[in-house]
């Protein structure tokens, strides 16, 4: 298994046993307010601000809370004016790393983020330095139940372009950026349970990590999302699931 999805699972263990709840929904009301000031806050015409607001109320996120995010976003509502940036850099053993952020100061987490590569044996790269490396997809997470050639039919019939099996915590069907809304509707028209929709990026080569190498990577990964104005890391390194069970129990 991946490293990183494996990480995944753990940041959504987490966040269930509420030790970054408070996080969680920082980052989610972020992207909503993002998302409603770059495309408008109608969801129907808005295929990101969809997207946040599924992530938002799977996170049982308020629906006041919800929509005061969006007005924010809409200018209806006074708040902080975020921007996107992305950082590029290498992590320990030379893993690739994308750092997605929102912020409201761009010099304070260009500082920050730069300054936790530092400390954790990473380096911060210029703009383009392994972004690509990675290619976004949209992904839709389907609940286990059905067999993985139904799930297989289903998604290729929606215009999905692959479905990968996940054992007892379902599937992940990868879809083209553009078609993310629209295959994961027709997935939940079929029967299928779809507990999440998102965008993330996949590497094109990994990283094989061992040993301290492996545990300096995910103390990396760790202080990087714990920084507020960290939404998203995407990494291309690889960890035997074993030694991420010994590491993250």
């Amino acid at each position: 298994m991946s490293g990183h999805n494996r990480w995944s699972k753990i940041k959504r263990q987490k966040a269930a046993m509420g030790a970054s709840k408070g996080k969680l929904f920082s980052k989610l009301i972020k992207e909503l307010t993002v998302a409603a000031r770059l495309g408008g806050g109608d969801p129907a015409g808005n295929a990101r601000l969809r997207v946040a607001m599924a992530l938002a109320r799977e996170a049982n996120i308020p629906g006041d809370s919800i929509q005061r995010a969006i007005k924010k976003g809409t200018g209806e509502l006074e708040g902080a004016h975020y921007e996107e940036v992305m950082y590029e850099g290498y992590g320990p053993g030379g893993v690739a790393v994308m750092v997605e952020c929102v912020t409201d100061n761009r010099n304070r987490t260009s500082a920050d983020v730069r300054s936790i590569f530092g400390k954790e044996g990473g380096n911060l790269g210029s703009e383009g330095a392994v972004g690509w490396l990675f290619a976004k997809k949209g992904v839709v997470s389907v609940k286990p139940g059905p067999s993985e050639d139904q799930v297989m039919e289903r998604a290729i019939e929606a215009g999905a372009e692959d479905v990968v099996a996940h054992g007892d915590e379902g599937f992940e069907v990868r879809t083209a950026p553009a078609d993310l809304q629209h295959v994961a509707g027709e997935l939940e028209r079929s029967g299928l349970a779809v507990s999440e929709q998102k965008w993330a990026y996949f590497p094109s080569t990994t990283v094989r990590l061992e040993g301290e190498a492996a545990q300096k990577m995910l103390k990396l990964l760790e202080a990087l999302e714990e920084n507020d104005d960290v939404q998203n890391v995407h990494a291309n390194f690889e960890i035997d699931e074993s030694l991420m069970e010994a590491m993250h129990p």
